[in-house]
C-alpha cells in the first residue's frame, strides 16, 4: 500500500511520535517508553511514518534507532498554503464589505461648540 504524508500526520499518536524524535534519534524502545500503548502499536505506526518518508530507521550495533526526516512535512504545507491564500481573500472581502455597512450605519455626529467658561 502505498502512503503519503497526510496519513501520517491523520493520527494524533503519529503527530505525538513525530514530536518526540523531532528533537534527536531514539531508539524504538525509548520511543515506546514514552506511550501508554502497546509496543507492537508503536511499531505498527513508527512502520506508518517510515512508509510515509516522515522516519529513517537506521541500525547502530543491535538497537534500531528513529530519526525524523522532516522536510516531508512541507507536502502539507504547501496544501495548506493555497487553501490559505483563498480563505484570506475571502476574509479581505468580507473586511471591506463590513467596513462599508459599518459606515453606512454609524449616524453622523455633530459636534457643539462650548463655550470657555471662567
Amino acid at each position: 500500500m502505498r502512503r503519503d504524508v497526510f496519513q501520517a500526520i491523520a493520527d494524533p499518536t503519529r503527530r505525538q511520535i513525530i514530536n518526540v524524535i523531532a528533537g534527536q534519534q531514539l531508539n524504538l524502545n525509548a520511543v515506546a517508553d514514552k506511550f501508554d500503548i502497546s509496543r507492537p502499536a508503536i511499531s505498527k505506526h513508527i512502520k506508518i511514518l517510515t512508509e510515509c518518508g516522515l522516519i529513517v530507521i537506521n541500525q547502530q550495533g543491535r538497537e534500531r534507532y528513529c530519526e525524523a526526516k522532516l522536510a516531508k512535512l512541507n507536502e502539507v504545507s504547501d496544501w495548506v498554503e493555497q487553501y490559505k491564500q483563498f480563505w484570506n481573500a475571502k476574509l479581505d472581502s468580507l473586511e471591506l464589505y463590513l467596513d462599508e455597512l459599518q459606515k453606512k450605519k454609524s449616524p453622523k455626529v455633530k459636534h457643539k461648540k462650548i463655550a470657555n467658561r471662567k
